[in-house]
């Protein structure tokens, strides 16, 4: 089989369009035209539904597709594994995790990893939604539970809790709570429980706005609950991986906390050998031992 009508053909089935594969293969619509249907007709079928609005795969066609797309994965990888260097790491790393812990622990930290590895090219991809390594939708992972995909290299972290903070200005104005009683007259900054989350911080906010709170602010990131504590605008719960970044946080109520959240990184088995992958990896575990010091683990 023709290997350039194949990456022609993956081109036109990804784009949709014969003039959109023409513009990222830099050819003319006729000639990315007369090799769709060589290869259509070396295979004796017909691999598109042509149609004023674009292209539409037929069964045939979405057969092949799936296979260039398993060839495209595959070459990425060897060409991933052939750029890293034994000395040198660069090149790009695709990373997922969630919002919460990306933008108020990774993000602060990576200025450390750029200083290390100038030539490093990140692709941050913060969600709650859990990416297919395997399909290869991010290199690396860390997230909030152990990951459930097959063919994956992963390791725990640590173990995080989600607890009650608040600044000493609000509680010199508002008074600091004994009791659970005693948060009635407080304003709770809290996740709301239908946001995407881990289920024990929806648990733990589901309990305490049960406890008839005066106010509640509820906001979609931990970053927002975050804002408003420094802020002064009442109780958060947050992750207690931010004590690091933000010691003068004051505990409030200690015996209060959700249940332990496991925090794993993974990445695919392919890429056991990728000096990235390895680079990110030990970074982090670094900055995580000292982050486990810091929460007396």
């Amino acid at each position: 089989m023709d290997w350039d009508k194949l990456r022609i053909f993956h081109a036109v089935a990804d784009a949709g369009s014969l003039t959109h594969a023409g513009d990222v293969l830099h050819l003319s619509q006729s000639a990315v035209s007369r090799q769709v249907r060589g290869l259509e007709e070396s295979l004796g079928t017909t691999l598109f539904h042509r149609h004023a609005r674009g292209l539409i795969l037929t069964e045939q066609g979405e057969m092949l597709f799936e296979a260039t797309k398993a060839m495209a994965r595959k070459l990425d990888t060897t060409a991933a594994r052939i750029k890293d260097s034994e000395e040198h790491v660069f090149g790009e790393l695709k990373v997922t995790t969630t919002t919460g812990f990306g933008t108020l622990w990774l993000v602060p930290r990576l200025a450390k990893l750029y200083a290390r590895y100038p030539d490093l090219k990140i692709d941050l991809l913060l969600e709650e939604r859990v990416l297919d390594l395997p399909m290869r939708e991010a290199d690396i992972a860390i997230r909030m539970k152990e990951p459930s995909q097959a063919d994956l290299i992963r390791r725990r972290l640590l173990n995080i809790r989600i607890r009650l903070f608040a600044s000493k200005e609000y509680l010199d104005r508002v008074g600091t709570p004994r009791t659970m009683a005693d948060l009635s007259p407080h304003r709770l900054i809290c996740q709301n429980p239908a946001t995407p989350q881990v289920s024990a911080g929806a648990v733990l906010a589901q309990t305490l706005l049960a406890q008839n709170m005066a106010s509640t602010l509820l906001i979609n990131s931990y970053f927002g609950v975050l804002q408003g504590v420094l802020n002064h605008v009442g109780i958060g719960i947050l992750p207690d991986y931010l004590v690091t970044d933000f010691p003068h946080l004051v505990r409030v109520l200690p015996d209060i906390e959700s249940a332990e959240v496991p925090v794993f990184l993974a990445f695919p088995e392919e890429l056991r050998s990728s000096r990235r992958v390895a680079a990110f990896r030990d970074f982090v575990l670094e900055e995580i031992q000292s982050l486990r010091r810091n929460l007396g683990e």
